[in-house]
């Protein structure tokens, strides 16, 4: 039977960020996913915001152009409020190419990558899967997603409060559109989100997202009665692609770890719960998790643990908190139009700005890994 120093469940950004990092310690990592291809299931837009971009090396070939303007619209899709920043506030990534090529990095680091493997339970540092043998592990990272089995496992917390989300994704033909982020606050077709159009200079991006409590006619019917006259969206020139699921936006979860493992991306429940942004937490928390895991591993120490602290998290989430509670109050069409009149004075303006191109979705980490760049292959 195998032995590793840590086992990572699931293959996003956040679990293959994280193995790299611990790869590079020289600690013995395996990677298992029950997808058997990266370029499938994957969940997410691809929205990163500047201040990963700024503190983070992503690979440029596989971002989209630079994003300043963010236009949001009533539910009438009348005036919309455009707020315009003088520095490229966003860029969407070929998601498929950004994990195949934190794999790479992972595998030049020395974690081993397994596909088609799904993970079936731990027990007593004995890990089970459906498609590959057993192992032992000394520690275990879930990097399983909002639905973390891991973490039930692990006994730590899981995620309860939930958006569902779900867009479709198209070629367009080149130089139809020009750069901007279309957000429509419209709770007939996304109660307590937003619908949005976005691209990458390559392919539109479409969505919606919202308490499934609250989305009636279903997601997909939702979905597509948006599509249908969304603003910005430029014609398909291709095949279309479907993708959706749970956003956690409860904010960072409290108990986190424990001496058989801990939890990283959205199975720790680090997503910005007022934007629902969680490409830039999950990077900086991985860093974060690295740091502990190492330190743990080394000397033993269960204190060490204790830096890897949800709670002290959460404490800085209270105004973001405070904010998804109102902005799930906005379920009628009527208090929607209301709301997006309240920003377009000076004040309102000025928050919206704050919220869409602040740097405080997610509070900053520490501490820092040595190196905490995503990298070039190679580097």
């Amino acid at each position: 039977m195998q032995t590793v120093d840590v086992l990572v469940v699931g293959a996003g950004l956040a679990g293959l960020h994280t193995a790299r990092l611990l790869a590079r310690r020289d600690l013995n990592v395996m990677v298992v996913d029950r997808r058997r291809s990266l370029a499938t299931g994957v969940r997410t837009t691809g929205i990163f915001v500047r201040r990963t971009l700024d503190d983070f090396d992503l690979p440029d070939h596989l971002l989209g152009p630079g994003v300043r303007d963010v236009l949001l619209y009533p539910p009438s899709r009348r005036a919309p409020i455009r707020l315009t920043s003088d520095r490229d506030e966003y860029r969407v990534a070929d998601m498929a190419a950004v994990y195949e090529h934190a794999r790479r990095l992972a595998e030049s680091a020395g974690a081993r990558i397994l596909l088609g493997v799904r993970y079936v339970g731990a027990s007593g540092g004995l890990v089970r899967f459906a498609g590959a043998e057993p192992v032992t592990a000394r520690f275990v990272v879930g990097a399983d997603g909002a639905r973390s089995r891991v973490a039930r496992d692990l006994g730590l917390d899981v995620n309860r409060r939930f958006l569902v989300g779900a867009e479709i994704v198209h070629p367009i033909a080149s130089g139809t559109t020009s750069p901007a982020f279309h957000c429509v606050l419209d709770p007939r077709v996304a109660p307590g989100y937003l619908g949005w159009v976005i691209d990458d200079g390559r392919h539109a991006h479409v969505g919606v997202a919202g308490y499934p409590d609250a989305m009636r006619p279903g997601l997909r019917h939702l979905l597509e009665t948006f599509a249908a006259d969304a603003p910005g969206r430029a014609a398909p020139a291709g095949p279309v692609e479907r993708r959706g699921g749970p956003i956690p936006v409860g904010g960072v979860l409290r108990r986190l770890a424990c001496p058989a493992g801990l939890l990283v991306g959205d199975a720790a429940g680090a997503v910005s719960p007022l934007t629902a942004g969680g490409l830039d937490p999950c990077l900086r928390m991985s860093e974060l998790a690295a740091t502990v895991i190492t330190g743990y591993l080394r000397t033993g120490d269960q204190r060490v643990l204790s830096r890897y602290d949800g709670g002290a998290l959460r404490s800085r989430f209270r105004g973001r908190l405070l904010l998804r509670r109102a902005f799930a109050g906005i379920r009628s069409p009527a208090a929607a139009e209301a709301a997006v009149s309240a920003l377009r004075g000076r004040a309102g303006r000025a928050l919206a700005a704050k919220i869409l191109f602040g740097d405080g979705s997610f509070p900053d980490v520490h501490p820092r890994s040595a190196n905490p760049a995503i990298g070039h292959p190679g580097r």
